[in-house]
């Protein structure tokens, strides 16, 4: 398993990661961590690693896109000095540009997406031990739904972003494609709109995540 004793792994995002977690930062314990995919894997590191004392931080806030965690990035990432480093970021870059399509100011599109992740990349990747990027998702198994393919686009940026700042890459969006072969896809989500997960789909991403770090039960 790649995290070692006493490292601290702090995970940024949107709401996905957010989840209900306590301000200002969210540490260990009941509810300090949100109610999905980060409290998920803290309780499983805990319980199979407890010798190894690995501290988990959530910074996620609902609503964000990577504009949003670049204003925020000295106090929430630079700051707390992490050892490893989780972003999953893009959902709402894509999701303001159908929702709101006539609010172009809230529109992050794929250059700044990419320029704005690099920017702040190159800045803190060799402060790290590691980092990992979780694509973004979307509940929805046609690849020709136009949010699923601008989704896709994304995807396919942070898959190269990875490469670049030799990082780890969760690929969310074929964990789920996995699950849709069985089910429902949006069964997995919470209400219609096919981007907030309930438990099972925290899990998949929980169950991905520590794929991606070498966990071992």
């Amino acid at each position: 398993m790649k995290l070692n004793t006493n490292d601290t792994l702090l995970f940024i995002g949107d709401s996905i990661t957010d989840c209900g977690r306590n301000r200002p930062v969210g540490e260990g314990g009941f509810g300090q961590l949100g109610n999905g995919y980060v409290a998920q894997v803290d309780a499983l590191l805990h319980a199979v690693y407890p010798e190894r004392n690995i501290r988990i931080l959530n910074t996620g806030i609902s609503g964000n896109t990577v504009r949003d965690l670049k204003q925020r990035w000295q106090e929430d990432v630079l700051d707390l000095k992490p050892d490893w480093l989780s972003i999953m970021i893009g959902t709402n870059d894509v999701w303001r540009q159908f929702d709101q399509p006539l609010n172009p100011a809230y529109h992050v599109y794929l250059t700044e997406y990419e320029q704005t992740l690099k920017e702040l990349l190159a800045l803190t990747r060799p402060l790290l031990k590691g980092l990992i990027l979780m694509t973004p998702y979307y509940l929805e198994p046609n690849e020709d739904d136009p949010m699923r393919a601008t989704m896709d686009v994304y995807r396919s940026a942070m898959r190269n972003i990875a490469d670049e700042f030799d990082a780890i890459l969760v690929d969310t969006q074929a964990a789920f494609d996995a699950i849709s072969e069985h089910v429902y896809l949006s069964s997995l989500a919470i209400g219609w709109d096919r981007v907030h997960p309930g438990q099972r789909g925290h899990m998949t991403l929980a169950r991905e995540f520590l794929k991606a770090i070498q966990f071992e039960l």
